[in-house]
């Protein structure tokens, strides 16, 4: 790295590896992965050469939501282990060099949560219903929703209670599963708990928080019905200022503790509202879901990073490129479709998996090239792909439920990772148990797993640590300059700094390569010389 990359802040060029902790590894034998599995596999990560960890929600959860219902936010599930494993998690990573961020969830809670809880005994009117978000109901007799708002995972976003006596009582509201109620972030004592359990965390020796659905915690005033409002206005439970004074405080509270540590926003606003969110004494960095929703297509693609650098530039935030997630269909599945672009999740449609696997390896490569930081999903080191046949029954997400089985979910990306070994559970659980794994692993998977693909120069994995290398070592990679070269139709061509071009070969043709002194690494081999269709390259420019 330059010397001005060494002294800046580690986030604004680090890489990123998001674990979702259920599929990563098994260490107990029970079929689902867990922090004794995290901390055995920990070598694989400093090998691949990330520099900080995401793990997706750990905390006490009946599991509504996969974690993302929190029941207790100072606590780690027995699912996952306990307080002490995530603490020797934590010493472990740092001895390895790599930090952790870990997920906070702060628009909503449990239903199961003491809070939650108390205010449903408590009843109209009470202290407690003032955390959250109750209201009487519409209609003659309070039997509609108090207003228009739709759950993200379908239907109303509002549950209707029962009172003591079994009578019918308030609604409350939960943006997402009715398990999952909405905190009111308009109460000070809502504010000051979650201060509370972000020093909890601190004082553990996190190096960040990655915050679930960061823009949604305020609410406008009168919960308005979003078919009421004139065209243009932002959406009502989105975006009021006083999101914005949450999350400096949360940046002072943070900045009070030694080290550099980053707040990264999971951000549901439209690009140009982007910018408000990333100011110098707010979150450091957002999730580029732009990029991961951007087709396989030139004119997509450089318009995304072009609109992506453009927005981030007046704020001095660097920018961060995501292929995948626990959210997205994994990138060689999505890749290896007619449509590449992002599109709802929906029932299986064909897929050239070989096809998608010579883009995903090329656009991993466009990733690593760009300026700022960049996220690797587990698994799609591997080139993994969307597991599309688990059979209904088996499938856990809560889409599935609710939308009666018509929205398969999210569980395909989730599938647990293959380890080692020919056969599941492909070392993803100890060898002498017979439970298997919580979602089925495909059996071709075994050539996909770590130990085959380890020290096989073609592999995905191989290229990534061989690309995560490069990109540590090269002082023109991460944070720092980029600038557009001229290209044929179809090709990005940009430079990173002196001496370093980055050239995406989206066309049906090979293309040549222009002059340079040196191919630090391709995402495929060439084709005399030339570079193939769907291929990237890093060269040493003249």
């Amino acid at each position: 790295m330059s010397d001005d990359q060494q002294s800046a802040p580690w986030w604004r060029s680090a890489a990123i590896y998001q674990i979702y902790p259920r599929s990563y590894a098994d260490g107990n034998g029970d079929g689902i992965g867990d922090i004794t599995g995290i901390r055995a596999r920990l070598p694989h990560l400093r090998d691949l050469g990330v520099d900080a960890v995401w793990i997706s929600p750990w905390y006490v959860s009946p599991m509504a939501d996969a974690g993302y219902d929190v029941a207790d936010y100072r606590d780690i599930d027995p699912l996952f282990g306990t307080l002490a494993d995530a603490e020797a998690l934590i010493t472990e990573a740092h001895e390895l060099g790599l930090r952790i961020i870990v997920d906070l969830v702060p628009n909503h809670c449990s239903d199961q949560h003491p809070w939650f809880r108390t205010a449903l005994a408590d009843g109209p009117g009470s202290r407690a219903r003032q955390l959250f978000h109750f209201r009487p109901g519409a209609g003659e007799n309070g039997e509609l929703p108090p207003n228009d708002w739709q759950s993200a995972f379908g239907g109303p976003a509002w549950t209707r209670t029962s009172e003591g006596d079994g009578t019918p009582g308030e609604w409350y509201l939960h943006m997402f599963a009715p398990q999952q109620p909405d905190w009111n972030w308009d109460q000070p004592q809502v504010r000051a708990e979650f201060e509370s359990i972000l020093r909890f965390w601190l004082d553990r020796g996190v190096d960040g928080f990655r915050i679930d659905v960061a823009s949604l915690l305020v609410k406008q005033d009168g919960l308005p019905d979003e078919g009421t409002l004139p065209p243009g206005t932002p959406a009502p439970h989105r975006d009021r200022p006083e999101v914005h004074d949450i999350y400096r405080s949360w940046r002072r509270l943070a900045d009070s503790y030694p080290g550099e540590r980053v707040f990264v926003g999971e951000l549901w606003v439209s690009p140009e509202a982007l910018p408000r969110y990333l100011r110098e004494d707010e979150l450091h960095t957002a999730f580029n879901f732009p990029f991961l929703q951007a087709p396989w297509e030139h004119g997509a693609l450089r318009s995304v990073i072009d609109e992506t650098l453009t927005l981030h530039a007046p704020v001095g935030a660097p920018a961060t490129w995501v292929l995948g997630s626990h959210d997205a269909t994994r990138v060689v599945t999505r890749y290896g479709r007619a449509d590449t672009s992002f599109t709802e999740r929906h029932q299986p449609v064909p897929v050239d998996l070989d096809l998608g696997t010579r883009r995903a390896r090329a656009a991993a490569l466009l990733s690593f090239a760009l300026p700022g930081s960049v996220y690797v999903y587990q698994g799609d080191e591997l080139g993994l792909w969307e597991v599309e046949d688990i059979p209904l029954a088996l499938r856990q997400d809560p889409a599935v439920q609710q939308s009666g089985g018509t929205d398969p979910g999210r569980d395909g990306c989730r599938v647990p990772l293959p380890w080692e070994g020919d056969e599941a559970p492909f070392g993803f659980s100890p060898s002498d148990t017979d439970t298997e794994p919580w979602l089925p692993q495909p059996p071709a998977w075994k050539d996909h797993t770590v130990a085959a693909e380890t020290g096989d120069p073609g592999s995905t994995l191989e290229l990534h640590r061989a690309a995560l290398r490069v990109r540590r070592a090269e002082p023109a990679l991460g944070d720092g300059p980029f600038a557009w070269l001229p290209s044929a139709d179809g090709v990005l061509a940009f430079t990173r700094g002196p001496g370093l071009t980055c050239l995406v070969n989206l066309t049906s043709e090979p293309v040549e390569l222009p002059a340079h002194t040196e191919q630090l690494l391709a995402s495929g081999p060439l084709a005399d010389g030339l570079l193939p269709p769907d291929t990237t390259i890093w060269l040493r420019a003249v």
